[in-house]
């Protein structure tokens, strides 16, 4: 069973709410006795002030150290009060804020924004508010703006619980409810199983990399090895540091949420696949063609453009001839592909993805009946799919049929019934990737076999990648789970 404690300096900051018996004072949580087995315990520090070595501090500080989960942390508590740290966390969000900030008070240079568990009252700042708190996870935080040419974040800081007012404070109970019912909602079995994990996934993405019955089949193998999966989405970002193990099944990008939840599962310490690194190296395919290039790895003929140099794009056909692909540097899903057969479609194919993206990537045509997929974990091939070109297509996804995207068939086998060479090259590639899961495609031309991406976080659904292994696949999946579990528990590398 869990227990949730709520920390105040003084028990009169906490006068203009209910009574409770979660809320204790911070001298009677520091006294408190330690010893025997503690039922997890959630604390949410409330401390007037948080400054260095203060009581507020000290509250998180042993609350970490007696294996408390603590909203704010030390480390958040610290990057808070380091300009520079922070500056650098918040730079991209910078940019962001004049399509936030309304257009009047042009007068106005300064401005500040009170965020209680990453919600605000001004609905142009929510998503803002929301990003700054999965950064700097505070209960309170007051995010002050200055505009010099530009408007700028300035400060962002924790906020004690006495420092508002009775509006402010019937926003933060509001907040406080929400918070903890979400957070901290019904404990679960925590005996039955030796690991929690999080899976992350979007129940509203067109084209997930796994299906439900997909996810299903990963809970119910985990559950059978004692890992308890418990399928999570954006919102839970909070909550993350609650798990042992964090297992990316959602599209990933560098400027998304897949990556932050990557990111600081790494830094709490988790065991996280796919890690940020394999999702920095996969999901940029310009990234990735200059690393199989540097390897020697055998890949389409490939030339870099960018968006001022166009005598380098006019070049194109003599380096590469007709037909040519361009490539924005994060599509998937075949999207942000264009064929081009002449230099009209060059040129206008060029203008369009370079709306998007500053650089393409040029490769030649290799035209196939179908890709091979071959799945890799911890550098052993999993599985081996022939995935065809849609019909009428010459990519395995077609968007532009009839407004429908459809995709072509599918085959899967076991891996040695794939050719030797194909599955040789896929895990050559991994070899400079990482530990991870990834599915590397590859084309077969002739005698010529070619790697056309690695993929981190590949699909895995229902009835295609499974369709040789069945429920084999999801058991070694998470069988891998567990052993990186089982030797971070007991203090061994991977």
């Amino acid at each position: 069973m869990s227990r949730l404690l709520i920390v105040v300096e003084r028990m009169s900051d906490w006068g203009a709410y209910h009574p409770s018996e979660n809320v204790i004072p911070a001298l009677e949580y520091l006294r408190m006795p330690i010893g025997g087995e503690e039922p997890r315990t959630q604390v949410i520090n409330l401390c007037r002030s948080s400054r260095y070595l203060g009581l507020g501090y000290y509250v998180s500080l042993l609350a970490e150290a007696r294996g408390h989960r603590v909203i704010p942390s030390v480390r958040t508590l610290n990057d808070l009060r380091r300009k520079s740290l922070y500056g650098l966390d918040v730079a991209d969000l910078n940019s962001r804020l004049k399509r936030y900030l309304p257009a009047e008070g042009r007068d106005a240079t300064e401005f500040s924004l009170l965020v209680y568990f990453g919600e605000t009252a001004s609905g142009e700042l929510s998503d803002l508010a929301r990003q700054i708190f999965e950064a700097f996870p505070a209960p309170i935080l007051r995010i002050s703006f200055e505009r010099q040419k530009l408007w700028q974040i300035s400060q962002i800081r924790p906020v004690g619980l006495a420092a508002l007012h009775d509006e402010q404070e019937d926003a933060f109970a509001a907040a406080l409810e929400r918070f903890s019912r979400k957070i901290w909602r019904k404990p679960r079995a925590r005996r039955r199983y030796r690991y929690d994990l999080a899976m992350l996934h979007n129940p509203e993405e067109e084209w997930p990399p796994s299906d439900r019955k997909a996810l299903a089949n990963f809970v119910r193998a985990g559950r059978a090895l004692g890992v308890d999966v418990d399928p999570i989405t954006r919102h839970d970002y909070a909550r993350l540091a609650e798990y042992d193990a964090l297992f990316i099944r959602e599209t990933t990008a560098l400027d998304h949420h897949t990556y932050r939840f990557a990111h600081k599962a790494e830094r709490e310490g988790m065991v996280v696949i796919d890690d940020p690194t394999s999702i920095l190296k996969c999901t940029n395919k310009i990234y990735l063609a200059d690393l199989l290039k540097s390897r020697k790895l055998p890949a389409p003929r490939t030339e870099i453009v960018d968006r001022e140099d166009a005598e380098r794009l006019r070049a194109l056909p003599d380096l590469l001839g007709f037909p040519i692909v361009l490539k924005i540097p994060d599509g998937s899903f075949s999207r942000g592909i264009v064929k081009a057969d002449n230099m009209e479609e060059l040129l206008a194919g060029a203008g369009r993805l370079f709306e998007h993206t500053a650089l393409l990537l040029a490769q030649e045509y290799l035209y196939t009946d179908f890709d091979w997929r071959v799945g890799v974990l911890n550098g052993q091939a999993l599985y081996a799919c022939q995935y065809f070109m849609s019909r009428g297509h010459w990519q395995i996804y077609n968007h532009a049929a009839s407004g429908i995207r459809r995709h072509g068939k599918w085959k899967t086998m076991a891996v040695r019934e794939a050719p030797s060479e194909v599955v040789k090259l896929a895990l050559r590639a991994c070899q400079f990737i990482g530990d991870g899961l990834y599915g590397v495609d590859l084309k077969q031309i002739g005698d010529r076999t070619v790697i056309i991406e690695v993929n981190d976080n590949p699909s895995i659904e229902s009835g295609v990648e499974d369709a040789y292994l069945g429920e084999d696949l999801y058991r070694r999946i998470m069988e891998e789970f567990l052993r990186r579990l089982e030797r971070k528990r007991l203090g061994v590398g991977r």
